[in-house]
């Protein structure tokens, strides 16, 4: 197996990408994050030191050629992380509006209580 220079460069770029993602904190989601990342790196890894994988499994699948897959796989990831995105987003602003409507209620009730102040 030869190594070319830009097998080296992705390499080290995916690991700084996870040494970098490993420094965000949380609990739950945190660990499952984690699991995921070591997943990708895992599967980043194999994917740059056996390029040949793609074409062979595409093969299997009834795609032309590896790289094709490749782009498949892609935007799949991209639909799903942005759909997950969204709803995170849809999540924090319902939130946030609640939590608006909640500081505007006991401010009035705190000026109602306390109409001097």
């Amino acid at each position: 197996m030869k190594i070319v220079l830009i097998q080296v460069v992705l390499i080290v770029v995916v690991f700084l990408v996870a040494v970098r993602l490993f420094r965000s904190r949380g609990a739950r989601a945190q660990a499952i994050r984690r699991l995921g990342l070591i997943a990708f790196v895992g599967f980043a890894l194999v994917t740059i030191l056996f390029p040949d994988l793609w074409t062979s499994i595409a093969k299997l699948v009834g795609v032309g050629r590896g790289a094709d897959l490749v782009l498949y796989a892609l935007v799949v990831a991209f639909l799903s992380f942005t759909v997950t995105t969204y709803l995170r987003f849809r999540d924090l602003e319902t939130r946030y509006t609640k939590l608006a409507r909640r500081i505007a209620l006991e401010e009035t009730r705190h000026h109602q209580a306390d109409p001097g102040a």
